[in-house]
């Protein structure tokens, strides 16, 4: 690995004071980097962990149990958890006031240790306190077991937490596994374990966790929304952050599809694959290498399986509901809506069967493991280490340069496009719009906004038609024998064509306000 790459590493946090820290490496290891990941797990997947044949085949020496305990503070009123933090007195050693959410602007991924803040010896003050007693808000007891693996890829410490969560009101079990050591074994060791047993990064830290179930309120995911590259220097540090925000992203929107949950969370998982991967477009002449190019081509076929649910949610929830409710009553209209529905409800089976399998959590882990070793260094031209070293700023002009001169030539002769090419253009829009949403926080944010709220707009405008297509062809795709499914086919065909004339006007005005004077990343 080059001086630069190690320079460059992602800071790895200190492991939470509910996982024991790693044993010295022994004299020869001394200089290989210690990566630390943590995972959760359910408690009776958490009761099989010895077991796996995996971990039988592999585990070094005896495994050692002992009794753990952790109680969280705050103040009264709740002035720690506000500002992201709690204090936290493991059964020994120093209390850690630790980090509840990591901050907006700290570089971040799955599975990555929450931060400690400061640490204290017994009595000392809390300064963030100011003043104010802490009282215990919730609290873990439980066992903490500890072994090695000794893999082909290294020795990786594998430490398990399994117990309850405890808080006057409430009570429930967690486990989580922290494995740590070299990146090659701590990723063969998470690997081995998650291809039989449904092991993810943690949706929140365990600290969080208590205090939500302790407050009777929802907790607080690590990140939602599209990253924030404000503090990002070089065109890598802005690719790592961009990259471990979304997969933040696409984890916690993944864990909350489910029959029941009502279509956002698929939308928003949609969304995240698509600004991760537009991602990967954007700083490919920079970080190209054939395991960004495989993690791509996973992507797209988790967009493949969560695209059906997603257009049967738009349907439904748009053009059919308008059509189900201007024929109120007429059961042909209403046999087809009821046939969208079992669609829709067979697309989210596929979809939920997908989050909850191993190809996934295995995904996840793989897209660690690119992000963390940086492949893209391995091979690198001095041409592209200049590029992974260029100022992010700068990178970001040229970027959106680019896809501003290709979104305005292709919208020339706007009023003339084709149906056809009104789409490609909405599609030219749409790449414009993620790349401007990686590096707006780079630049001003009241004209970032203007510009974003703009594209936005030209793709509304733009989407009326490609909705209307779409919900056609699953239209057509309900037709069966009789008349009066051909008719209702035929309703919802008719509607469709009324709406995009409607709404085409819409689109032409979106444009015409999008003007060169939008152009955040300049001075123009």
């Amino acid at each position: 690995m080059s001086a630069a790459s190690t320079a460059n590493r992602l800071p790895i946090a200190e492991p939470p004071a509910d996982t024991a820290q790693p044993p010295p490496a022994a004299p020869a290891e001394a200089a290989v980097e210690v990566v630390v990941l943590e995972f959760a797990l359910t408690p009776e997947a958490a009761g099989r962990l010895a077991r796996l044949p995996f971990v039988q085949a592999h585990r070094d020496g005896r495994a050692r149990s002992m009794a753990a305990e952790t109680i969280w503070s705050d103040t009264a009123d709740g002035a720690l958890s506000a500002e992201g933090l709690i204090l936290e007195a493991p059964r020994r050693g120093k209390r850690r006031l630790r980090r509840l959410v990591p901050l907006p602007h700290c570089v971040w991924h799955p599975g990555q240790p929450a931060a400690i803040e400061a640490t204290f010896d017994t009595g000392e003050a809390v300064p963030q306190a100011e003043g104010a007693p802490l009282v215990a808000v919730a609290a873990f007891t439980g066992r903490r077991q500890s072994f090695a693996l000794a893999l082909p890829a290294g020795t990786a410490m594998v430490e398990m937490l399994s117990g309850r969560l405890r808080s006057v009101a409430a009570e429930q079990a967690v486990a989580r596994l922290c494995l740590s050591g070299p990146l090659s074994a701590v990723i063969a060791a998470a690997t081995g374990i998650a291809e039989h047993l449904p092991m993810t990064p943690p949706l929140v830290t365990l600290a969080e966790e208590a205090r939500a179930m302790a407050a009777g309120t929802s907790a607080r995911p690590h990140r939602l929304g599209p990253p924030d590259t404000a503090a990002a220097t070089t065109v890598e540090d802005a690719f790592l952050r961009a990259v471990g925000h979304l997969l933040e992203v696409l984890h916690q929107q993944g864990a909350r599809i489910r029959h029941a949950a009502g279509p956002e969370p698929v939308h928003q998982s949609r969304v995240a694959l698509r600004r991760l991967r537009s991602v990967l477009r954007v700083f490919r002449n920079a970080t190209d290498a054939p395991e960004l190019r495989s993690l791509d081509a996973r992507l797209r076929e988790v967009v493949g399986i969560l695209g059906p649910a997603r257009d049967w949610d738009v349907f439904l929830a748009g053009i059919g509901r308008h059509v189900g409710t201007a024929f109120a009553g007429d059961t042909r209209v209403a046999a087809l809506l009821r046939a969208a529905e079992a669609r829709r409800s067979a697309a989210y089976d596929a979809a939920i069967a997908m989050i909850g399998g191993p190809g996934w959590r295995l995904l996840l882990i793989d897209a660690l493991a690119v992000l963390l070793a940086r492949p893209w260094r391995d091979a690198a031209s001095a041409e592209q280490c200049d590029a992974l070293d260029m100022a992010a700023r700068s990178f970001g002009r040229v970027v959106l340069d680019r896809r501003w001169s290709r979104l305005r030539r292709a919208g020339a002769a706007f009023e003339t496009l084709s149906a056809e090419q009104l789409h490609e253009l909405r599609l030219d829009g749409k790449r414009l719009r993620y790349a401007a949403e990686v590096f707006a926080p780079l630049f001003d944010q009241r004209r970032a906004r203007r510009f974003l709220r703009r594209v936005g707009r030209l793709q509304d405008g733009l989407g009326i038609a490609n909705d209307a297509a779409v919900a056609r062809g699953l239209a057509r795709s309900l037709a069966g024998p009789g008349a009066g499914r051909s008719w209702a086919v035929g309703s919802v065909e008719g509607w469709c064509e009324a709406r995009v004339a409607d709404h085409r006007d819409d689109a032409l005005a979106a444009w015409r306000r999008l003007s060169g004077k939008d152009r955040f990343w300049t001075g123009d």
